[in-house]
């Protein structure tokens, strides 16, 4: 395109909303010189990690889908029509070429003003499972894109493609690390420095989010005898203030087994997680939308603990890469620390499965989703333009 490429981002609330758009907005600023301007709440992670990147935020006001009949759905049209209005605002004053939506609270709006103006739509969704306002955008999207081949979302005039998701630049840059033994071998022994950790023994990361998991902690934590007994060591990180009972559990077991002192490493929290990604041979964790890309594409195999609430999306996020042999999944309940002294340490011990399930879960997905969604942005953009040059006219 001749001109600057102007692009409106909608999406928030959670990392899992954030992420991938800031991932997409990194790629879109450097390989296009694009003008980017976001679109989210004030009260989602969005209100800083935005401006922290760079980017003008516009604020539009949070509203919820109601999935029942309920006060809110009398309240909807209401709340909704004023969401749009300002969300076709950020379009006009932007001058936004295209619309790009990760689904969330703020997206709704964001599809319904860009269809009024007939701006092109451009969705990515994360998840295995739709959710309503990308199920409700997928309707006259020009591209519908995919973190997942079995996501039951199809662009029901455009096209639909799977594009894996954005990942953030610096578990991109590992990625392309990793690609190599040299470069592995490098970002292993530099990550096992800045940790604290043996780059020569096979390590377990065992990993809830940002706000832990309480059955992982313990499971993990009850094991920790017979994985440093085993020759393995650990990383856990435990979540914000969920560290007390891990660590009274490992100086228990430390008593017995001496080597547990030294192999067991536990921190609340680690924002620069590609530096554990690049020590890992194998990950613990629950296996949210993001993790479960960011670990097929690292080509890290995983045990996999859905979240046992919820519409069950975390087991069906890692539905696709188990089934290549990426991974294993362990129900919530089924999880306890003779699990894994039996089952993670044997796992451990074989380097050569770990090798297989690793490049499995590598051939899972594609690892290049910033550049794939992108690439689709900028063509929804020059078909756009070409149909206003010829004369075209959309019915919407």
């Amino acid at each position: 395109m001749a001109e600057t490429l102007r692009v409106l981002l909608a999406g928030g609330g959670t990392a899992g909303h954030v992420n991938p758009l800031l991932a997409t907005a990194a790629e879109l600023r450097a390989h296009d010189g694009a003008d980017i301007t976001v679109l989210g709440t004030a009260a989602g992670l969005e209100r800083t990690l935005v401006p922290e990147a760079g980017y003008p935020l516009r604020i539009v006001e949070r509203v919820p889908l109601p999935r029942r009949p309920s006060a809110d759905l009398l309240r909807l049209p209401g709340r909704l029509s004023g969401a749009v209005r300002a969300a076709g605002a950020a379009i006009d004053e932007s001058g936004a070429q295209v619309v790009v939506g990760f689904g969330g609270y703020v997206a709704t709006p964001a599809y319904l003003a860009a269809r009024r103006r007939r701006v092109p739509v451009v969705i990515h969704e994360q998840n295995a499972r739709p959710g309503l306002a990308n199920r409700l955008g997928a309707r006259w999207a020009a591209v519908v894109a995919l973190t997942f081949a079995s996501t039951p979302l199809r662009a029901a005039r455009g096209r639909t493609e799977v594009t894996g998701l954005p990942l953030r630049p610096a578990v991109a840059a590992l990625v392309a690390d990793r690609a190599t033994p040299e470069g592995a071998a490098a970002r292993r022994a530099a990550g096992a420095a800045e940790l604290g950790l043996d780059p020569s023994l096979p390590t377990l990361l065992v990993t809830g989010g940002s706000l832990g998991a309480q059955r992982l902690n313990e499971a993990v934590a009850g094991a920790a005898a017979a994985l440093a007994g085993a020759g393995a060591q650990v990383l856990h990180l435990t979540g914000r203030g969920k560290d007390t009972e891990v660590r009274a559990a490992v100086a228990a077991a430390a008593r017995d087994v001496p080597e547990v002192a030294d192999r067991y490493h536990v921190r609340e929290y680690l924002g620069a997680m590609e530096l554990a990604y690049a020590c890992a041979d194998l990950v613990l964790c629950r296996s949210g939308a993001g993790t479960v890309s960011e670990l097929a594409a690292l080509g890290l195999p995983a045990v996999y603990v859905p979240l046992p609430v919820g519409n069950g999306e975390q087991r069906l996020n890692a539905t696709d890469v188990v089934a290549a042999g990426g991974g294993v999944i362990v129900e919530d309940s089924a999880l306890d620390a003779t699990w894994v002294a039996q089952r993670v340490t044997a796992l451990l011990a074989d380097g050569e499965e770990l090798r297989r399930r690793g490049a499995a879960a590598a051939a899972a997905g594609p690892s290049d989703g910033a550049s794939h969604l992108a690439a689709l942005v900028r063509e929804a953009a020059e078909a756009a333009e070409a149909h206003r040059a010829g004369g075209g006219h959309d019915r919407g």
